[in-house]
């Protein structure tokens, strides 16, 4: 559900970035209230994970379309929804500017709608009441699942919201959100199945960290080294290995837009400031859709489909697996480098 610049006006992608802006900020200062010294360390390793897992698109059965988690709620269910919200906008920010993941006006959209809704409202008011601090496996699935749908289809309607108020008229609001809804809908509850294994793995090897979450209490002093160095394996292993085994459908959003337009990109009317902001993204973004830039062809060079066959779902591809490396590298880095700035003098 990464959006790209073309379905977003200025004013629209400039409010969004406001928007997130000022929800980081107030997540900062929450954080230097309460600081949390032991908390950094999870911080960087879930965004790795999160970057490394968002990277694995699985397919929807019957749609021809596919998607990936979005990882909001996972990270609220293990950080609290303020450090949440600030690793999945470390994740998003490394996404765009190096792998052109999401355009980089829609960069303040992307965060608002992967981070808010289910960081701020899935996670306190419908994962927190199902589950409590019984931790029992049934209620980890239910409140999973059900945070999960609520959570992302706030941030499906959103989109189509954003787009309407963007005045894009090639995405009329009753088409896209027919579309929009229920296949969403249908990735939520896989996304709520991943979020509940994942949440009962950490349950099994330290359960005080979801407790004290629950409860926004302090990590301090908990044992907590298993829990990082089996997520720091789970975030290399996927995204060096299991990315290559990713579907090559659709995500939900091209698949809706596919269905509206008929075509699964849409480019929009380019305008000045989108074709500037497109030509500084082509610069930074080294590893674009997460693999090596093309080769521009040559008069000499033999055409690509002349003797090298194309990656295939589960071939080995080096361009993605170094994509998946650096990728989890730099958003360990840039989500530690945060929780490190707001963790106080502990």
């Amino acid at each position: 559900m990464h959006m790209a610049d073309a379905l977003l006006s200025h004013t629209v992608g400039g409010a969004m970035w406001g928007a997130s802006a000022l929800t980081a900020a107030h997540c900062a200062r929450t954080l230097r209230r309460n600081p949390d010294p032991a908390k950094v360390p999870l911080m960087g390793v879930l965004g790795a994970f999160v970057f490394a897992a968002q990277m694995v698109n699985f397919s929807i059965p019957a749609t021809g379309s596919s998607g990936h988690i979005g990882g909001g709620l996972l990270l609220a269910i293990l950080l609290g929804p303020e450090a949440a919200f600030l690793v999945i906008a470390s994740v998003l920010a490394v996404q765009a500017l190096f792998f052109a993941d999401g355009g980089l006006l829609a960069l303040g959209s992307n965060i608002f709608n992967l981070g808010v809704f289910p960081a701020f409202i899935a996670y306190p008011l419908v994962y927190r009441p199902i589950v409590g601090d019984q931790l029992s496996p049934t209620r980890v699935v239910i409140g999973s699942i059900t945070g999960s749908i609520v959570g992302l289809s706030l941030g499906a309607m959103a989109v189509v919201l954003q787009t309407t108020f963007s005045g894009i008229s090639d995405l009329p609001f009753g088409t896209f959100v027919a579309l929009m809804l229920p296949i969403h809908l249908a990735i939520a509850i896989v996304e709520g199945l991943i979020t509940a294994v994942v949440v009962l793995y950490v349950a099994r090897l330290q359960p005080e960290i979801l407790t004290r979450a629950i409860r926004q209490q302090p990590l301090q002093g908990l044992a907590i080294r298993r829990v990082i160095s089996s997520l720091a394996i789970a975030a290399v292993l996927t995204g060096v290995v299991l990315a290559w085994f990713a579907s090559g459908h659709p995500d939900g959003l091209e698949w809706s837009i596919s269905g509206v337009t008929g075509q699964e990109e849409f480019n929009g009317t380019p305008t000045g400031l989108k074709n500037e902001i497109a030509a500084v993204q082509e610069q930074t973004a080294f590893l674009p859709d997460y693999d090596f830039k093309p080769v521009a062809e040559t008069p000499l060079a033999a055409p690509a489909h002349a003797g090298e066959a194309e990656a295939g779902w589960g071939a080995p591809s080096a361009g993605k697996s170094l994509a998946g490396l650096v990728g989890a590298g730099l958003t360990l880095l840039a989500a530690g480098s945060l929780g490190l700035v707001l963790r106080g003098r502990g």
